[in-house]
């Protein structure tokens, strides 16, 4: 097996590798630490079922169902699907472009996943890739003017937010508002369990408001800070290949998904989720 960076900030390929066979101890943590090193690792030329894809993520620490429960991999149900072709209730694509933004996955629940783990079925010809960026770097960059604004921010966390509704998935804003539950108060800067690092974190399309602003207001302010946090040297944008397994440590980062390429072709993935702890 072997590791190389793929940047100087985010990212390492992993080769060498078969994840369908067994993986000894001393490999598991080879591979675990490099992904806290990294904050997200492409392990090349895999071959998964989706319960082999399963097993595979599973090596990172144990499993956690996925909130959406609506598409999720026929007798598998710890792997959800991401696909283009997917339709709401209304018969509408249930993922629209303009909704893409920067994220770190199921923040309004109290134990977010610690880490998410992709893996490609059908690609289109180009494009359709992941989009990630380092936020313990992008936090680290900050003027100090902004860490001392943002340091003790609080935000609560919805299925989806109120600014989100009228382009959201209209399931989830059903869903959304007939669950009725309470926001999910989580801190804007978290830090890493294992690290002990400071990273931005927020999903902006869950976030109805920063403890003390209105949502509109919230929603405004959160994109000047994606503004300022996101730079190009903290991002890898990974143009997949069949084969590649890419887990991404979400305490650390911020990731989002791409809509450049045909939409007549179809992009499907499977995705996993470790189970994560409590942000503070």
């Amino acid at each position: 097996m072997k590791i190389k960076k793929i940047n100087k900030y985010i990212g390492a390929e992993v080769t060498g590798v078969n994840l369908n066979k067994p993986v000894s101890e001393e490999m598991k943590k080879e591979l675990y630490n490099a992904l806290l090193d990294n904050v997200a690792l492409v392990i090349r030329e895999q071959s998964f079922s989706a319960e082999e894809f399963m097993k595979a993520a599973s090596l990172f620490g144990e499993l956690m169902e996925d909130q959406n429960r609506r598409y999720i991999a026929e007798g598998v149900p710890m792997v959800s699907i991401l696909s283009n072709r997917h339709v709401d209730s209304a018969g509408k694509p249930a993922k629209i472009a303009n909704n893409a933004t920067w994220h770190t996955d199921h923040t309004n629940q109290e134990y977010p996943p610690k880490f998410t783990a992709l893996y490609p079925v059908a690609l289109p010809d180009t494009g359709g890739g992941t989009a990630l960026c380092n936020m313990r770097e992008a936090y680290s960059a900050l003027s100090d003017d902004w860490k001392i604004k943002i340091d003790r921010m609080k935000t609560a966390n919805t299925l989806i937010s109120s600014a989100r509704a009228a382009t959201g998935n209209l399931d989830i804003v059903k869903e959304q508002k007939e669950a009725g539950t309470p926001p999910m108060i989580h801190p804007l800067v978290r830090t890493h369990p294992e690290r002990g690092t400071r990273s931005i974190w927020f999903h902006k399309a869950k976030t109805e408001n920063i403890i003390g602003m209105e949502s509109q207001e919230t929603q405004n302010f959160l994109a000047e800070l994606l503004e300022e946090a996101i730079r190009p040297e903290f991002t890898y944008i990974h143009e997949y290949r069949l084969g590649d397994m890419l887990i991404i440590d979400n305490r650390s980062s911020m990731h989002k998904a791409g809509f450049d390429y045909d939409h007549s072709q179809h992009r499907m993935l499977y995705r996993a989720l470790v189970r994560g702890d409590k942000p503070f």
